[in-house]
């Protein structure tokens, strides 16, 4: 795997310190391929993200969101009782972090788990300040200059 020097883009950048280190971040994470995920968009500002967890029930999963960082994470507990044999063992049962950047604005809505996927739905909520609004253009009559009512010509 390739890796990426960022230093040049410390040194003549401000503010991409954080661009950078997510562009580390998911060059460190492509390497780790289990548990393997699908990302989607199901609409203009709305995601899914389903994570394949065969095996694990609900309380053997966490998702947390902290600082724009989507953690999903499996602890399996042992099912190893020794009363069973097994010829072949296909299954992994091994814990397991997958992490995802989610961009600003961007908020888990749901998080469930049937037929051995979890689904992460997530839309992306922009502030009311952020959003586009009309701007009314007045006539510009009425308007005071220097304090005086304005003349017509």
């Amino acid at each position: 795997m390739r890796t990426f020097d960022f230093t040049p883009l410390y040194r003549s950048a401000v503010g991409f310190d954080r661009l950078a280190a997510m562009l580390e971040s998911a060059a460190r994470t492509s390497e780790q391929g289990w548990p393997p995920y699908n990302i989607q968009s199901t609409g203009e500002n709305q995601y899914r993200i389903e994570v394949a967890v065969a095996g694990f029930s609900p309380d053997e999963l966490t998702v947390e969101v902290k600082e724009n960082l989507l953690t999903v994470t499996g602890r399996k507990t042992a099912n190893d009782d020794g009363e069973r044999t097994y010829l072949h063992r296909g299954l992994a049962e091994r814990d397991f972090e997958r992490r995802f950047q989610l961009a600003d604005y961007v908020v888990v809505k749901t998080a469930d788990l049937a037929n051995g996927l979890l689904t992460i739905d997530l839309a992306r909520e922009l502030p009311e300040a952020l959003k586009a609004r009309r701007i009314e253009i007045g006539s510009g009559s009425g308007k005071l200059i220097e304090g005086k009512p304005g003349k017509a010509a």
